[in-house]
Formats: C-alpha cells, structure tokens, sequence
C-alpha cells in the first residue's frame, strides 16, 4: 500500500495549482489519469469485494428533505469511514487537497465527507445541483472513476452543463480520472450505465454551524 500512499500525494501536490487555476478560470476541471493505477487497483478492488449490505440506495436531498427517489437516480453507496485503512487512504489525501486549496483560493473549506457510488447495469442519475446557493454547505464536488477498461459503448458518462443549458463536458468514466467542479454552479447528471460502474463521489464543505444546529451533525 506504501507505494499507492506515496504516488497518490505525488498527484496531489503535481496538480494542486492546476486545479486550483481552473477552478478560478472556469470552475471546474477534468484530469485524466489523476489517481495512480496502483492506488486506483486497490480502491477498484475494495470496491467491488464490499458485500451487499455495506451499500445503500442513495438519496435525494438532506436531512429532513431525504428522500429515495429510484426515477431520479438508481446509484448505490457506501460511506467512507477513517477508521479502514483503504477508505482512509482517499479520505487522507483529499485533506491535503482541501488544505492546498484554502492555502491558494481563501476557500474555508472545512471538511470533506465522500462515499463510493456503485451503479449497476441501467442505472443513471438525472439533472442535478449538488448545492444551492447561499442554501448548502457544499462548495466543491469530487469525483473520481475506478473501473479498468472503460468503453465508450459502456455509457456512464457524466455530463456538465453551462448557464444555457449547453454542454461543456462529456466525461467518459474511464479509470483514474479526477473531476472537481464548484458544487453550486454546474447542473450535470449521469447517463445510463451499461455496465457496472464504480467511482469515489466527494464534497469539500463549509462549516455552517450555528446557535441552533451543529455541522457537521453529531
């Protein structure tokens, strides 16, 4: 594992600037070949060997407002816990990312929660925002892709789209590949998978806590 350690802070501390550029030109930026094999290999594997009751069906929005929704998205997920080695290792340099970011941008970003996604054959997840201006603690969105041998005909694309609607981006999952984009700012969705699709979903947060409510929740 030390050698999946070592090359994915590499990655991290080659591509601090470049993210952190992108995101002030444009507010996102896609990096192919960003998570090391090795480091992807191992995530991959973890993945796929989580038995059935570590997943869930994942929701629509949060807290009191959560929902399962299957007509809206069909994905499963399994929360990232620091206390296993493998899921500590994303969850570990994620923080050096989050810090790098604060350093160069003044973002305040306070934490990072992440979970794997498993889509199964004909899943999707339709049009969405992660976060609504000035309404969520979200402020940028993580996503980064683990299957091996990805086709274009395997679907799962994601797709971004821009202020009219157009399209910017159309993002074929392909293994090691890295998307961060301002949570608040970029409608996207995933289109039908044809094949089992696995992916590390993030959000870096702000901390919102107040008099009445504690963030994050205890």
């Amino acid at each position: 594992m030390a050698n999946g350690v070592n090359a994915l802070q590499t990655a991290i501390l080659e591509h601090q600037h470049e993210i952190a550029d992108a995101l002030v030109e444009r507010g996102y930026i896609v990096l192919p070949n960003f998570l090391p094999q090795a480091s992807a290999e191992l995530l991959y594997n973890y993945a796929s060997s989580l038995p059935q009751g570590e997943w869930h069906l994942a929701g629509v929005g949060r807290e009191q407002q959560h929902t399962v929704n299957t007509h809206v998205r069909s994905d499963e997920i399994h929360w990232l816990n620091p206390a296993h080695p493998l899921e500590a290792l994303w969850l570990e340099h994620m923080e050096l990312l989050r810090v790098s970011l604060n350093q160069s941008l003044f973002m305040g970003l306070f934490d990072y929660e992440s979970h794997l996604a498993r889509y199964q054959p004909g899943s999707r997840y339709q049009k969405h925002l992660d976060a609504f201006k000035g309404r969520s603690n979200r402020v940028l969105s993580t996503v980064c892709y683990l299957n091996p041998e990805w086709h274009d005909s395997d679907g799962g694309e994601l797709v971004i789209y821009g202020k009219r609607g157009q399209v910017l981006e159309k993002i074929v999952p392909r293994q090691g590949t890295l998307v961060v984009f301002l949570s608040d700012a970029f409608v996207h969705e995933v289109l039908v998978s044809n094949r089992l699709r696995l992916s590390l979903t993030g959000w870096f947060r702000h901390n919102t806590s107040s008099g009445q409510r504690i963030d994050p929740a205890q």
